[in-house]
């Protein structure tokens, strides 16, 4: 009787299912357990997979497709614009509209990770730090494993600028377990102790492309042309309509949008109702272990191979895999292509041929060609060619096909190599952008390094060295030159430098010294082409040139002086606190451009004396946003706000190094509120800003901006001033409503994302000043909000996990039965009485639940094989007609079983 109800309490209908989630169409094959899925999207936080539901929808739609979204934090991190809840509460809200949201596509598995969502940055090292490299990847493998879906979605992997770091090491997670999953030495505790098998999806893609062709409109699938002619692209567009819910798929995805009310999506506009102006999804491929038929630009073409086949087409379940022994060619080169074919269909394969195409500049030593005789089902067979290199071969990426061929059937495989010069001079990247330039090279995908560009900053009137860095791609001593080429307003005195006798594979690092000649050029997002000012690095070795473009991003400077009058922080810039100084904050970085200097524009001036900064900042505003409780005065950027950035020594890699703060004007106390965020140390300033002072003048009956005043000890920056270094910027976020949400931002110094690259904020010199020996010299360790929702406490996660046979956080599964409810729950007049049965120590969680809502919750403690029974308060007369009984039960050495339970009139 007992591992009857056991049994009974795991198996939910499809339709209590339903009832849970009501916006939900199914949970897929909840007979299956664990669930096997077609589609897995993996991102960072509760709505990354929102751009992309359009085309999931009409797939799972079309073809009863299912899909699973994997979700490695819950955005505790992120703001809330629909109450006070945040931390491990705001997790559970943002899970809810999660699942919500992607039911609208047919989606109902969310596998949340339990991994903390620490703050907006855009370093993808940082997010490791926090999260954990291998803890974060068996996870990810684990539910791939378990789930078996054929195609992986994710996110852009690379250190572009604006891109989230935890949306990039997501990326990175996905792209690892792809190739992980599928490795049988990778986790093996899986495989040994969790009767887990390797799994190798078929394809994988992020969303997202460069290039350009028609957006609207049906066209939109065949007409665009990517930026790198390698990339493999497809589009899927969004107007077409659904079959059973009356709309375009363009329609629905911004339906589902608006569910993520917290993070101020509800007030999106519609999109057009006329299918011909909607757009496309565009998706880059990673890799593919499956042939395609070839210019296939169906609106299906993503799908051929992995879940559907071609009639042109081999059998589905038929893999094909490239692989090179090298990625980087020089002319002259012999490199391996490999060759994996495995048949994984319902039929032998028999007379098969296998055939190597080359472009131009590249030929194959021997055969090009091999037959196949027979090759049964579950076989796999290898092959190797020899390709060389030409000395023509140009510089550039170049696709190598393998096709497969059976009689009239016939698909393509493909790798991407990279032909180089045999000397090549390239700007020495970044920090972020050589640790993810790094990534790439250990996991293969070094096709993935042409989403950076190279650049370097510089403040206006400055000059600096840069490091050019000369590799000798080739077996052979090399000799030659290096030259920059600079835009007008900027200049070196030595345009180039010889380089002699380089060896093979080595690299040398050459200094050229540019000075901004030009102090009338623009700066930030308003100079050059969208902030850039592009300039060239050229090398050349005996008749050959390459050309590497890279950019110069022009900052702001201005000087900052002691103030001969000791300010007071009244809101007020008086005689003798700040001199002759105006720092414009008016250039647009985000979000709507205002209609006038009345509707958002600003003005600041700073200074210092011996034991602080000073900031006045002049704001004029039109209509005052959302007023906050000072308790709520956090996430400036959903109202009215100023944010003061501070990198002391002008060298922070991300911003976990320096000192931000939000600054709210007013509160409904009538008193302005600060909060740091994202940096060294967040929280309120009375708490991680001793000795910060704030003040503010705003009339909120006759509004019309503000403006404020602010005092930061040096004493509390991360690390002591460095007086020629010093890096700072000045946001001013700007709302027009009353909903928690911000529609304009404009700042100093700014491009998209600046708010987490240093290196392109502005530079302030401190005339006269000496740091106080005291302060420390380097910056002192961040610290990170770790407020993390558990799965084991979140009703949502165990109903599913009880019905899918995923474990909670895709963590280890317990033994079964470690928890087991006695006979049937009880109900009587006033409670629910669950009767359980431990067969080891541990905590198990126990909820009363109903339509989303938690009516009680008990936790008890068990020791081995122990029983106990938890009894829920609720009046009987009031249990709706469909709750539940869901319990979670966590072990000592953290592994998890789920029950769910009906119950209810």
């Amino acid at each position: 009787m007992k591992k009857k109800f056991s049994t009974i309490a795991r198996t939910l209908t499809l339709t209590m299912m339903c009832s849970l989630f009501p916006l939900g169409s199914s949970l897929a094959k909840t007979e299956e357990k664990p669930v096997d899925l077609d589609m897995l999207f993996i991102g960072a936080h509760p709505d990354d997979e929102a751009g992309g539901l359009s085309t999931y929808g009409q797939w799972i739609e079309q073809y009863n497709y299912h899909m699973g979204v994997l979700t490695i934090t819950r955005g505790e991190g992120g703001g809330n614009a629909v109450g006070p809840e945040e931390g491990s509460d705001l997790g559970i809200l943002r899970e809810k509209e999660e699942r919500n949201a992607i039911s609208i596509a047919g989606i109902n598995h969310v596998f949340n990770l339990d991994k903390v969502d620490f703050y907006y940055n855009v370093s993808a090292p940082l997010t490791e730090k926090v999260w954990g490299h291998d803890s974060t990847l068996e996870k990810v493998v684990r539910t791939i494993r378990m789930t078996k879906p054929e195609i992986i979605f994710t996110m852009n992997p690379s250190p572009t600028p604006g891109n989230h770091g935890n949306h990039q090491y997501a990326a990175r997670m996905a792209v690892e377990a792809f190739y992980a999953a599928a490795d049988p030495t990778k986790f093996p505790e899986q495989i040994s102790k969790e009767r887990l098998s390797p799994w190798k999806a078929k394809k994988i893609v992020y969303r997202g492309a460069n290039g350009v062709g028609t957006n609207l409109g049906e066209k939109c699938e065949t007409t665009f042309v990517p930026a790198e002619p390698t990339d493999k692209v497809y589009s899927i567009w969004s107007g077409r309509k659904s079959t059973k819910q009356n709309k375009t798929w363009g329609q629905l995805e911004r339906d589902a949008q608006r569910i993520y009310e917290s993070q101020g999506w509800k007030t999106f506009e519609d999109v057009p109702s006329d299918p011909n102006q909607l757009s496309c999804d565009r998706f880059t491929e990673f890799d593919s272990r499956v042939p395609i038929t070839k210019d296939n630009q169906q609106s299906t073409s993503l799908l051929e191979g992995a879940l559907l086949s071609n009639k042109q087409g081999l059998p589905l379940g038929t893999e094909l895999s490239v692989t090179t022994s090298n990625y980087k060619i020089v002319p002259g080169d012999t490199f391996e292509v490999n060759v994996e074919v495995t048949n994984n269909s319902e039929m032998n394969l028999k007379d098969a041929t296998l055939t190597l195409e080359l472009p131009v500049g590249l030929e194959a030593e021997k055969n090009d060609q091999v037959s196949i005789k027979q090759l049964n089902k579950g076989e796999t067979k290898e092959f190797s060619f020899n390709v060389k290199a030409s000395q023509t071969m140009e510089t550039k990426r170049y696709r190598l096909n393998a096709k497969l061929a059976v009689g009239e059937k016939q698909g393509f495989s493909s790798r991407v190599i990279e032909g180089v010069s045999a000397v090549q001079a390239t700007l020495q990247p970044l920090p972020h952008v050589k640790e993810f330039q790094e990534w790439t090279k250990k996991n293969r995908v070094q096709h993935l390094q042409n989403l950076i560009k190279p650049v370097f900053s510089i403040g206006l009137g400055e000059t600096r060295d840069i490091q050019v860095n000369v590799t000798n791609n080739s077996s052979n001593v090399q000799s030659g030159e290096v030259s920059i080429q600079l835009p007008e307003g900027f200049q070196t005195l030595q345009p180039s430098v010889s380089i002699d006798s380089m060896k093979p594979n080595e690299t040398k690092a050459i200094q050229f010294s540019v000075t901004n000649t030009n102090p009338s050029l623009k700066t930030s997002n308003e100079g050059g082409t969208n902030g850039d000012y592009d300039f060239t690095i050229t090398t050349k070795t005996m008749d050959k040139s390459v050309v590497q473009t890279a950019a110069i991003n022009l900052v702001p400077i201005t000087d900052i002086q002691q103030a001969t009058t000791q300010p007071t922080i009244d809101g007020e810039a008086h005689e003798g606190e700040y001199l002759d100084q105006d720092i414009d904050l008016s250039r647009v970085w985000e979000g709507t451009v205002p209609t006038s200097s009345m509707d958002a524009s600003g003005h600041a001036k700073v200074s210092w004396d011996k034991d602080a900064l000073y900031f006045y900042v002049n704001v004029q505003d039109d209509l005052l946003g959302t007023v906050l409780d000072k308790a709520d005065a956090k996430r400036h950027w959903r109202t009215d706000s100023v944010e003061i950035a501070i990198d002391p020594q002008g060298n922070s890699e991300n911003t976990s190094s320096t000192f931000k703060v939000g600054i709210f004007p007013t509160t409904t106390e009538h008193k302005p509120a600060a909060y740091r965020d994202a940096d060294n140390h967040q929280g309120p300033i009375e708490l991680t800003a001793p000795g910060m002072e704030i003040a503010s003048k705003i009339n909120e009956d006759n509004y019309n901006g503000y403006s404020m005043e602010v005092r930061i000890p040096f004493s509390v920056l991360p690390a002591a001033v460095d007086p020629e270094k010093f890096a700072f910027n000045i946001f001013v976020y700007d709302s027009d409503t009353k909903d928690k949400t911000g529609q304009t931002r404009i700042g100093w110094s700014t491009w998209g994302g600046v708010q987490g690259d240093p290196y392109r904020w502005g530079h302030g010199k401190l005339e006269d000043y000496q740091p106080d020996g005291k302060i420390l010299q380097q910056p002192t360790e961040p610290f990170f909000p770790m407020d993390v929702t558990k799965s084991v406490l979140s009703p949502q996660s165990i109903l599913q996990s009880s019905l899918n046979g995923v474990p909670l956080a895709s963590g280890r599964a317990a033994e079964q039965d470690s928890i087991m409810i006695l006979g049937q729950p009880k109900v009587d007049q006033s409670t629910v009485k669950v009767k359980l049965k431990a067969q080891n120590p541990g905590i198990a969680n126990v909820f009363l639940w109903s339509n989303n809502l938690i009516l009680d919750k008990k936790t008890i403690d068990f020791k081995f094989n122990q029983q106990s029974e938890a009894v829920l308060q609720y009046p009987s007369d009031k249990l709706p007609e469909t709750a539940y009984v869901l319990i979670s039960y966590e072990t000592e050495d953290g592994k998890t079983e789920s029950i769910s339970y009906p119950i209810g009139k």
